[in-house]
Formats: C-alpha cells, sequence, structure tokens
C-alpha cells in the first residue's frame, strides 16, 4: 500500500460512535452554538457601518436590537481594538459547516446560513467586494511595508469559512461573497511587480494560497487561476527546492500554512514543483528534525534547532499542532505511507486532546512539558487567541482520517470506536469499529456499559486481573442484500506496536507480519455480520529528548505520560527498562481499564504520572532525566 493513494469518504459517511471522542465532539459543539451571532459579527457591523450605540445605552446591530452589554462581548483578540480582530469568524464558520454535514443538525445550519446572510450585507454595505471586520487600509499599511498585525491571516480564516459553508453545506451565498473578495484582492494585487509582492508575502500570508486554489478549482475563473499564483510564496518555496534548511527560529504556523497552500495547488494542478516544496518542507520540518515526545519541533512559536529539543520553556502551539496534522493527512492520502498516520495519531491523542480542557472544551493556547508546566486555559469569550479557532476545527474533524477510500477498498487509518456506511459495487455497506473496554484497555476514560455489566455477573469468562497490554478492537461488515461482497480491508498497524498484532477473521486468526507502522490488507468475499478482532500489543517505553542523552519523557502506547510533580527530578533505574523505574496505578476504575496512570517505584521521592491529555489544572514534568543505578 505504500505507493497507493488514499481519499476521504464525503463528510457524513464516518460517526463517532458513543463516548469519550464524541463527548469531546459534542462539548464543542456546544460552544460553537453558545456564541451568539451579535458577538460574532459585531466587527464586521462595526466597519461596514451597520452597528451603533443607541441612545438609551443598549446597542443595536444592524436591524436587530441587541440585549447585551459590553462586559458579554467578545474580547481579547476579537476585541475592536485588536487588529487580528475576525479571526474567529472564520473558523467559526469552518467548524460549523463540518458539524452540519457530520449531524444535519438544522439548527446549526440556520445559524450559519444566517451568518452568512448577515456578512453577505456588511460586503453589500463596502460596495467594492471588501469584507472584513477591520477596514481596507490595513492591506494599503502592509503593502507600504508599514506595522500591521497579520491582515492576510485574519482574511484566510474568513475565506476559508466561507470555502467550507460552500462546500459542506451547499450555501451559495458564501460562494458570491468569496468571488466580491476575490475580485478586491485581485484588483489590490494587480499593481504590484513580482517583487513586491513577494515583500508583501514576506508578512505572514497563512493560508491564502490555499484559499485561492480552493476557488480556482470551483470557479476554473482565469483570474483566480492568476490570483492564486500571485501569492506563491517563491522565495519560501525557492530555497526549500534549492536544499535550504529555512525553517530555524522562524515562524513554525505560517510556513505550515503556506506548505498547505503548495500542496493544494499541486492537487488542483498536478504541477510537480509544488509537491517538491512539500516534500522538502516535510523532510525539515520532521525527518532531519526530528521532534518530541509529543510530535511537536516548535517552542513558543518557533521552529526548533534540528536534533535539539531541550528548548521546550514555553511549549508547542496548538495551531501549529493542527495545521501538520493537516499536512501530515494530505501526504497520507497521496502515498499511503502509514508513518503519515503514525504522526497524525502521535499528534492528535498529544496535542489536540491535549490542548483541550476535558470539562470545559476551552483551549491552551501552548502546550508546556518542560519542568514544572501548567496548562493556561482561555476562556469562553475573553481570549480568542489563534489557537481557540484552530481547536474549535480540530475537535470537528475527528472522522477524516477513521476510515478512508483504497481503491475499491476500505482502509482503518486510526483507531477511534466509530462506523461508516458507504457503498461498495451498487451495495449498501457498513462497517463498525469497537473497543473491548474489559480485554483490551479505553484510550480515554468513559463510563462502560458492557463494563458494568461484566462486573455484575459471574457466568462469563474470567476478567483480566490486571489492567491489559494491548488495545482490542472489533470491527463489524454489514451489507444489505444477498450474497458476498468483495472489497479489500486495509488496517493501519500503528508505530507504537510491541511485537505482532494479532488479527482474527470470524475466529481464525490470520497469518502475516503485522509489525509496526505497517498495512495489513485482506482481500476476499465479505458476509453479512463478519467480524475482525484486531489485538494491538503495547508496552511502557521510553523515549529520549532529541539532542540531550540521558533525559527521556514515558509512553504507555501512544499515550504520553506526564508526572505530577512541580520540577524537574531525577529518577535512578534503567530507561530501556522503564518498569525498573514505573508500576502500574489505578490501574482499575469501576467499569472500565485506564491506561497511563503509573508511579514510581524505587524512587526519593514518589511520583504519579497520568496521561498527558487528563491533565487540567495540575503542574506537571514530562521529561526526566535518568541515571543508571
Amino acid at each position: 500500500m505504500a505507493h497507493n493513494t488514499l481519499s476521504e469518504f464525503p463528510a457524513g459517511c464516518v460517526q463517532l460512535a458513543q463516548g469519550a471522542l464524541h463527548g469531546r465532539y459534542q462539548l464543542n459543539k456546544n460552544y460553537i452554538m453558545s456564541l451568539t451571532n451579535q458577538n460574532l459579527l459585531r466587527n464586521f457591523y462595526l466597519e461596514a457601518g451597520l452597528w451603533s450605540y443607541s441612545g438609551s445605552g443598549g446597542t443595536t446591530a444592524a436591524t436587530s436590537a441587541v440585549t447585551d452589554g459590553p462586559e458579554d462581548w467578545h474580547w481579547g483578540w476579537e476585541s475592536p481594538t485588536c487588529e487580528l480582530r475576525g479571526h474567529m469568524m472564520g473558523h467559526w464558520l469552518s467548524a460549523a459547516a463540518r458539524i452540519y454535514a457530520h449531524t444535519a443538525d438544522p439548527l446549526v445550519k440556520a445559524k450559519a446560513d444566517t451568518i452568512v446572510s448577515e456578512l453577505a450585507r456588511c460586503q453589500e454595505a463596502a460596495g467594492n467586494g471588501w469584507l472584513a471586520a477591520f477596514p481596507e487600509t490595513f492591506m494599503h499599511r502592509l503593502a507600504k511595508g508599514n506595522n500591521v498585525w497579520a491582515p492576510h491571516y485574519t482574511i484566510h480564516k474568513l475565506l476559508m469559512g466561507l470555502l467550507d459553508m460552500f462546500t459542506f453545506t451547499g450555501n451559495g451565498q458564501s460562494l458570491s461573497i468569496l468571488k466580491g473578495m476575490a475580485d478586491w484582492f485581485y484588483r489590490w494585487s494587480e499593481p504590484f511587480t513580482r517583487s513586491q509582492m513577494d515583500d508583501i508575502l514576506d508578512v505572514e500570508t497563512g493560508g491564502m494560497l490555499e484559499s485561492w486554489a480552493d476557488l480556482y478549482a470551483i470557479t476554473n475563473e482565469m483570474k483566480h487561476r492568476e490570483l492564486m499564483l500571485r501569492y506563491d510564496r517563491r522565495r519560501f518555496f525557492d530555497a526549500l527546492l534549492e536544499g535550504n534548511d529555512v525553517l530555524t527560529n522562524k515562524h513554525a504556523n505560517t510556513q505550515a500554512a503556506e506548505i498547505l497552500g503548495a500542496a493544494k495547488v499541486y492537487e488542483i494542478t498536478g504541477e510537480l514543483r509544488y509537491r517538491q516544496v512539500v516534500e522538502a518542507f516535510w523532510k525539515f520540518a520532521v525527518e532531519e528534525r526530528g521532534y518530541l515526545a509529543t510530535g511537536a519541533a516548535d517552542d513558543a512559536e518557533l521552529w526548533i534547532p534540528a536534533g535539539n529539543m531541550s528548548r521546550m520553556g514555553v511549549g508547542q502551539e496548538h495551531c501549529v499542532n493542527y495545521n501538520m496534522m493537516r499536512l501530515a493527512h494530505a501526504l497520507l492520502r497521496w502515498t499511503g505511507d502509514p508513518a503519515y498516520a503514525d504522526y497524525w495519531e502521535r499528534r492528535f491523542v498529544n496535542g489536540v486532546l491535549a490542548h483541550q480542557h476535558s470539562e470545559t472544551g476551552m483551549i491552551a493556547y501552548f502546550l508546556g512539558i518542560g519542568p514544572g508546566s501548567k496548562k493556561q486555559w482561555g476562556s469562553p469569550t475573553q481570549h480568542f487567541w489563534c489557537c481557540h479557532g484552530t481547536l474549535v476545527q480540530a475537535n470537528t474533524a475527528y472522522d477524516e482520517q477513521i476510515f478512508m477510500k483504497h481503491g475499491d477498498g476500505i482502509a482503518i487509518m486510526q483507531w477511534m470506536p466509530a462506523s461508516l456506511r458507504t457503498s461498495v459495487e451498487g451495495r449498501s455497506v457498513a462497517l463498525s469499529i469497537r473497543q473491548d473496554g474489559q480485554h483490551g484497555v479505553y484510550p480515554l476514560n468513559n463510563w462502560n456499559k458492557e463494563g458494568l455489566t461484566a462486573i455484575t455477573k459471574v457466568n462469563i469468562p474470567q476478567l483480566p486481573l490486571h489492567r491489559p497490554d494491548r488495545f482490542i478492537f472489533e470491527i463489524r461488515v454489514e451489507a444489505d442484500g444477498e450474497g458476498d461482497i468483495d472489497f479489500p480491508l486495509s488496517l493501519r498497524l500503528p508505530w507504537w506496536l510491541n511485537g505482532k498484532a494479532i488479527i482474527i477473521i470470524n475466529g481464525q486468526e490470520q497469518n502475516g507480519e503485522f509489525v509496526a507502522s505497517s498495512i495489513a490488507t485482506f482481500e476476499r468475499a465479505w458476509k453479512n455480520g463478519d467480524t475482525v478482532r484486531v489485538e494491538l500489543p503495547k508496552n511502557l517505553r521510553t523515549e529520549p529528548l532529541p539532542g540531550e542523552p540521558g533525559t527521556f519523557a514515558f509512553m504507555d502506547g501512544p499515550i504520553l505520560l506526564a508526572g505530577l510533580v512541580e520540577g524537574e527530578r531525577r529518577l535512578v533505574g534503567n530507561p530501556s527498562q522503564p518498569e525498573s523505574l514505573l508500576v502500574a496505578d489505578r490501574e482499575r476504575n469501576h467499569s472500565w481499564w485506564n491506561p497511563g496512570y503509573y508511579r514510581t517505584k524505587g524512587q526519593e521521592i514518589g511520583i504519579r504520572f497520568i496521561p498527558l491529555y487528563e491533565i487540567k489544572d495540575e503542574t506537571y514534568t514530562v521529561y526526566f532525566p535518568v541515571v543508571q543505578p
């Protein structure tokens, strides 16, 4: 499968099963719907001249009465005085569009459609295609080389949100708005020489190239192709193609977003140069640079020097985490190489989940992993950091890698409880992934009804005595109609496997290598009710800190552990035998097994370890110096 391409199923075909991941998805949806239209639109109204204070001290927005006061408005980076204001609107539209595509919730679509119609009114008031929560003068300041905070970055978020509204919900008005914005940018950028445009693109361009490529793919209009080519980030792209690592101590997120633009241009035009740019970037950003146990190679928004990851005082940025996951997904589609899905999984479990508060749904801008780290949580309406928006999006896109199309077959690329409904040879086919929470381990804690049954009945097979050393999943095939149905089923065997996977189809164990970071494919005639049992052995292991010999993080399968300690502590033991350092702790929680819970043994000071994604307000440390006894 290493050279076979993959593609996504249409949105809505894949559904998360009830459980902890679905709970996080719902938490995010609830937050999305809690943000009022008034607050999301206020800065756009202000810029368009459609908002003013009323004489009574209240406010009016467009023609509708506003009932909240300034204390209820959106502040932080969405404040009317912040130059980055308006970025959250684009993220919100993208998230809402995806939620509707997955759930068909009419309330989500009605709210999003209303907001799009109000944005159209704001654009109409401007009269020239301009639409933003800030004035056109920001772009003129940028062109003159005067200081302004990332207007291209903010505009891209709005473009992306409108594109997603058109793509996922079929909202035609959003496409009309997009075309008007494109006309404005086409006129604005037309007078610039290539050198002048390159100077402009040196200032945090974000994903503008990606948006223009998306628009060109929809319209096939030559002016949109020309606009796309004007936003080619040549100075950056050419340096990569010349073999220069121009990443160290540069702004990681803007570079990742620009590379996503190159990836999209390649997909749309087939021009090989853009794929080569993406591959060169991946080599420098991931393969040669190395990464921390979370998958990150950035700290305080900047790329860390290659092979030297000891600088981790501020922490990884969620925007970088999300965009690198998106890039890994693109490369997975192109190549079918499971290494990209491995990387995506590492970033998801120890990035997306770890950046989100599991009870409030709020965001940690940075995720520290240095000694004595503590997550700083944003609030629902008072911060609106850039990462606030990317986390809202990331938590609507769990499904994109679970099931994927692989030629005429189906591939399972991420092991999450979920279901797929699709068509094979004209017949409706459903696949479901269920995790065995009693003879396996739940990757996220969750009330387990089957586990409750298991601990109340006595006439069932004996439960394991201790926490199992493997994740166990069952895949069930269901097909409408009579007779067998032929299609290949491919399974990613993840990087963290401890030995061989065990794969059992309808009770018969299959022969094969089934080793880590590989694909197992089964081409057969499937019957309705066929089952595939997949056992993925895992173990406790250490990962060294790149560039700092003798310092290690601990992982339980794909799960990064955090020690509940306020500063650096030296541990004594053999890092190649982590069981000499840690023992299982809090193995059982009523009806499920707890992965990632350990405590030190034989140390001067005892330390508890829990999954990094479960950290809320505790102070913690991820990397520990380990010395041999």
